[in-house]
Formats: structure tokens, sequence, C-alpha cells
């Protein structure tokens, strides 16, 4: 990016909540049902039907804002959202605007330079969406109304990111929060996460903010990081031609890599906001916001600060054992079986992170339960396996979690620790390499390497790699 400019980011995160029946009505929210199967009169706006709003949609919203330190509004009021397109029955949305349920919260990201940011959230909101039109035809287009009225939280940020890695780290956290809170499956693909960003540029040292563009249809993370890098270097270099940057709606193409118009970008006043006739204010006062409060879970930032107090885990291991919470609880039930936090640790980011990103399954499909991770850890720590024996066990418990004590014993891979049978397998190495011992002592110490490396295949891996190393260094300075 030109360095004489800054970019102003304000993020708008739609969050489809896991409810299993609509925002007004009782309608399934069912992913995948044949078109225009979850509907009935209320959700396809006939005449003289009566919204009534699901309360569950209001104790996750509230959750989320005291998940994101957002003041919680005790009066909140719905309002109609008025636009005409063909996947909205109605012809308006309903949704919060004057008054929305949280403000002023915010969320802390930390970028690679090893910085903290504070990123301001404007306001959470609740919202029914809209369905869903099918171009998929060559000459007209389907509706799919199974969405209309599926419940929303809308997540509204302030302009305080500036850059396309802290819109990413912004939203990631989001999804996690979300996760946390079992509110949302947090799924882009499939649009139960989705985000929309309002970009403008304006040069460093400026207060006006510059005329904004708003970027739609970027369906992952990597594709938000991509539109926003693209966007700011289009109207960086509109301006420096000499250009005006035009307000508009920008759809994203991933496969070209490229924004293209939508629209021009609507205000407010363009959807002629006003109150929902139909439906009474909501009233969240301290009881149920206190009520609501004491299901939060531990949320992430102070989960990863646990990790570290409590296990002495490096900041890095905490980060990732508490991406997400299901991987967090797996590494704390292997724990309960030992007391190698550490090594717990590396098994988890190394091989289990592996195996699970590799078949692209989650952590509750990984074969291997917690128990038995923390068995074959306690073979290592107690001497019976060496490390390197263990690795060869984790493919076996793999096909069917087996149990690690169980395959030592069948296939006699208990750790040799007798230090008169291991002697004996150096000296008949040392015997056979007599060249090899005039090099190390001539000062190539490297060929140590080469004299554990036999001694280890010799016995075939299950020789105690500490006391190969103390009684090889012995024997070869003798």
């Amino acid at each position: 990016m030109n360095t004489k400019y800054e970019a102003v980011i304000g993020l708008e995160v739609h969050a489809q909540l896991l409810t299993n029946s609509k925002i007004f009505c009782g309608c399934s929210t069912k992913f995948g049902n044949d078109a225009n199967n979850n509907t009935c009169p209320v959700c396809l706006g006939h005449p003289g039907v009566l919204p009534v709003l699901n309360k569950k949609v209001v104790e996750y919203t509230v959750l989320m804002g005291l998940a994101t330190n957002c003041t919680i509004n005790e009066n909140s009021i719905f309002a109609r959202k008025n636009y005409f397109y063909p996947d909205l029955p109605k012809g308006y949305q309903i949704s919060q605007y004057e008054e929305p349920i949280c403000e002023h919260g915010f969320i802390d990201v930390n970028p690679k330079d090893g910085s903290s940011k504070k990123i301001g959230i404007t306001r959470i909101h609740m919202e029914e969406d809209a369905g869903k039109s099918i171009h998929d035809t060559s000459s007209f287009t389907l509706v799919d109304v199974n969405r209309c009225g599926v419940a929303l939280m809308e997540i509204v940020s302030e302009p305080d990111i500036h850059t396309a890695e802290e819109a990413y780290l912004y939203l990631s956290k989001i999804k996690q929060i979300v996760q946390y809170l079992g509110i949302c499956d947090g799924n882009m693909e499939e649009g139960s996460l989705r985000c929309d960003a309002n970009i403008s540029v304006r040069l460093k040292g400026e207060t006006e903010l510059g005329t904004k563009t708003e970027i739609k249809n970027m369906n992952s993370f990597r594709n938000v990081e991509r539109a926003i890098e693209y966007e700011i270097k289009r109207q960086i270099e509109l301006i420096e031609d000499g250009e005006r940057i035009v307000q508009q709606t920008l759809l994203w193409n991933a496969d070209k890599n490229e924004a293209y118009p939508m629209r021009s970008k609507e205000e407010a006043h363009d959807y002629r906001y006003f109150p929902d006739p139909d439906l009474l204010p909501v009233i969240v006062d301290k009881d149920w916001k206190d009520e609501i409060a004491q299901s939060l879970p531990e949320l992430p930032d102070f989960k990863i600060k646990r990790f570290v107090a409590d296990y002495s885990l490096p900041l890095y291991d905490s980060e990732v054992l508490t991406q997400t919470k299901s991987l967090a609880d797996y590494y704390e039930q292997v724990i309960t079986v030992t007391d190698e936090y550490k090594i717990a640790s590396n098994w988890i980011i190394g091989d289990v992170l592996a195996v699970i990103n590799d078949k692209k399954i989650e952590i509750s499909e990984f074969p291997v339960t917690p128990l038995n991770l923390g068995k074959l850890i306690n073979l290592i720590k107690d001497g019976t396996i060496s490390g390197k024996i263990a690795k060869e066990i984790f493919p076996i418990m793999l096909e069917n979690n087996s149990d690690p004590e169980q395959i030592v014993k069948e296939k006699n891979l208990v750790q040799i620790s007798d230090s008169s049978e291991i002697e004996a397998i150096i000296k008949k190495i040392v015997d056979a390499n007599l060249n090899q011992v005039a090099e190390y002592h001539s000062g190539k110490e490297k060929v140590f390497g080469f004299f554990v490396g036999q001694v280890m295949k010799e016995s075939k891996g299950k020789a105690n790699p500490k006391l190969v190393n103390d009684i090889l260094k012995k024997m070869l300075s003798s």
C-alpha cells in the first residue's frame, strides 16, 4: 500500500443464530431442506399475520453483547427496513435501527508485529434473514425463501480497522467468540457467518473520512483479506490518477480476484426505517441480564491466560490450543490423565492437529480419546517406551482408538532400560566400526550421531535414549 495513505475499514458481520425455529415464527431453520419448505404465512408476510419474537434470539444476542464488553440496553425496539427484492416477500426486513439491544463494545486483536489493538463495536442487533436468489439457470432467477425469517445477529464495528490483516483478525475473533458461546457455527461457506466491508482511504494525518465503498460476497476469511487489499489499492490508484471515488456496493469475485460494481450504495434514509407496529419493545431488565450472564463460558482471552498461568505453557501453545472450545476441552481432558502439560501440548499441536487438518475433520471426530493420548504420554514419561516408539504406536491408535498400553504388550515394544543389555549392544557396534571410533577421537564429534543411530537400529528403537548417550560417551572416551 502507498505509505502516504491509510485505509479506514468497518466490518458488518451477520451471524446466523443456532435456534431451532425462526425469529418470528415456528418454522424450522434446518439447512439443506428442499427449497421453499421451511415456510409459513408469517415468514412469507401474508396479510393479517403477526410476528412473535423468539426468546432464545434475545438471550443469544445479549450473550454476544456481554462477551464483547457491550452495554446491554434495557429497552430496544424493532424497525422495518424497507426495500424491494425478489427474495424478500414482505417488501421489508424486520431489524433494529435507532434503539439496538447492544452498543459500545470492543474486542482486542493481536497483529503479527506483537502489538495489541482494540477494535470498537458500534452495535449488535437482532434481525431476520432474507431469502436466497439462485442464478444458476441460463435465462431466469429462482427464489428459495427457506431462509426468510431465520434469526440473525448483526455486529457492526467502529471504523477502527486500518489493514486487511486487522480485519482478518477481528473477523476470526468474532467467529471464535460465537463458537465458544455456542450461538453460531461460524461457517462462512454455508453462509451462517457473513461479512461486508466498508472501505475508504485518506492521506495519513487527515481526520475526515474518504468516500466509502462496500464489498459483499466474501465467503471465506482469506477472501475477506484479499478483497480489502484489492479495494484499498484500487481506491489509492484512483486518487493518484486524479479520479473520484464513487460510493457504491461491490461484489467480490474470488476466481478473478477482482470486485465488480453491483449498485450505488444506499444511505439509511433510502430504507425508510420506522418502528415495527406489530412488535412490542424488548425489555432486558437487570434480573434477566444477570440470568443470561450466568451461562457465559470461559472466553478465549481468559482461557489463554489461564493456560499460561496454570500449565506453564508458552503463549503460542495456549493460543493454538484455545482456537476452539472443543480443542481446549480435549487438551484439558488429556491432562487429567497426565501431568506432562508441555508434552501433551506438543502432541496435540503437532500430531493431533496434523491428522485433523489432513482429514478435514473436527476434534470431536478425532479417533484417539483424550484418555488414550494421556496414557501414551505417561508411557514415555515413566520410561516404558521411547518417544520414537510412541510415534510408531500413534498410527495404530488412530485406526481404532487402541489402548497404547495394550499395544506395547502385544508388540513387545517395552523400552530397553537394562544398562548391561544396552552396553552389550554398544560394544558390538563400536567393535564393528573402529574407523569411526578413530574419527571421533580425532575431533569429528558428529560421528557420535552415527553410533546412536546404529544402536537404535540394532535395538529396533527400543533402547533408552538417555542410557544410550551416557554409555556411548563413556565407551568412546575409553
